[in-house]
């Protein structure tokens, strides 16, 4: 159902499409939103940042919008795309993943890519404030993943006005993505992921009384290790194989029973293409592959898009889409 994606001519390089979608301008707006915390159990919460256009009425569309690993609801895309909608008309819901963001003093825990829990929370929020208005569903990287797992888990179920989700980049099968990110040419990836993941934690250390801590108090040299040693023990999976085994969505995606569509490029330098050859995906899912795109990149070519955001578009036709067969 999507026009295929032409890379802008200077950026048909995975890393350079990668990089510049992540610093071309476009990602800043006026912060007009309302907050909301949403309470996840444990003691934590999560906060909701409400982007609610003036001519939105109940019953019209709402989107959750959940963020990729190191992100916030500051994050360019998660702006970009918020702001998109509004202009349409549909109201707007990004979600800070626990310690993230606004939330930063708001939980213990942190946030990990199988806690659909915390997204079924806030989609039974949103429902509770917009009665009688459908959601879509739509997830960034790791959010992506938490997004479709969430979905298999739901099968032909409810969970808030959820009807349809969309997922990014999703990293579906979370060992061999895990191994990916550890290949040399993603030696820089890694680096900023993992300093920014630690200096998270260290934050939430200083701020929030009795926060998670690295299980052997030293700095990890990879994300695996910090897996191993935050997440695996924090949330009480067995090990990071545990862990991976039990979060990844490509276990779920058979029983996905609403119209669920996955954005992915062949050339993702961090999530390997060939995840979705080994997962069975259910009539209510497609995938769509593009040869060029690297991870939430998509930068395209002119005059194809307004700004040359392709992911941005496709995301929008998808939420704004109301033929669902």
């Amino acid at each position: 159902m999507f026009p295929p994606f032409e890379p802008h001519r200077w950026l048909k390089g995975a890393h350079a499409q990668t990089i510049a979608a992540a610093y071309l301008p476009g990602g800043r707006a006026p912060y007009r939103a309302r907050q909301h915390r949403v309470p996840v159990g444990g003691g934590d919460e999560v906060v909701l940042h409400d982007d609610c256009p003036d001519r939105w009425q109940a019953g019209d569309r709402t989107v959750l919008m959940v963020h990729g690993l190191g992100g916030c609801h500051q994050s360019a895309y998660m702006v970009r795309i918020a702001r998109k909608l509004n202009e349409r008309g549909v109201r707007a819901f990004r979600m800070d993943q626990r310690g993230c963001g606004a939330g930063l003093r708001l939980a213990r825990r942190p946030y990990h890519a199988g806690r659909t829990e915390d997204v079924a929370a806030a989609l039974e929020y949103i429902e509770r404030q917009c009665p009688g208005s459908p959601t879509t569903l739509i997830g960034f990287s790791i959010g992506g993943n938490v997004s479709l797992k969430l979905a298999g888990e739901v099968g032909s179920g409810a969970c808030g006005g959820l009807d349809s989700v969309i997922a990014v980049c999703p990293p579906v099968d979370l060992e061999a993505c895990s191994r990916r990110i550890e290949h040399p040419s993603n030696r820089l990836y890694q680096r900023h992921l993992l300093s920014a993941l630690y200096k998270l934690n260290q934050q939430r250390q200083r701020l929030v009384a009795g926060a998670a801590v690295i299980q052997n108090g030293r700095r990890p040299c990879s994300l695996r290790e910090l897996d191993d040693q935050l997440i695996a023990p924090t949330w009480d999976f067995a090990g990071v194989a545990d862990y991976y085994q039990r979060s990844s969505a490509m276990h779920y995606l058979s029983q996905v029973r609403i119209p669920t569509r996955v954005l992915a490029a062949g050339d993702d330098p961090l999530v390997p293409v060939e995840q979705y050859g080994r997962t069975e995906l259910s009539s209510q899912v497609r995938l769509h592959l593009t040869d060029h795109g690297g991870h939430l990149g998509f930068v395209g070519r002119v005059g194809r898009d307004p700004d040359r955001r392709w992911m941005d578009w496709r995301v929008l036709q998808w939420a704004l889409e109301p033929d669902r067969d």
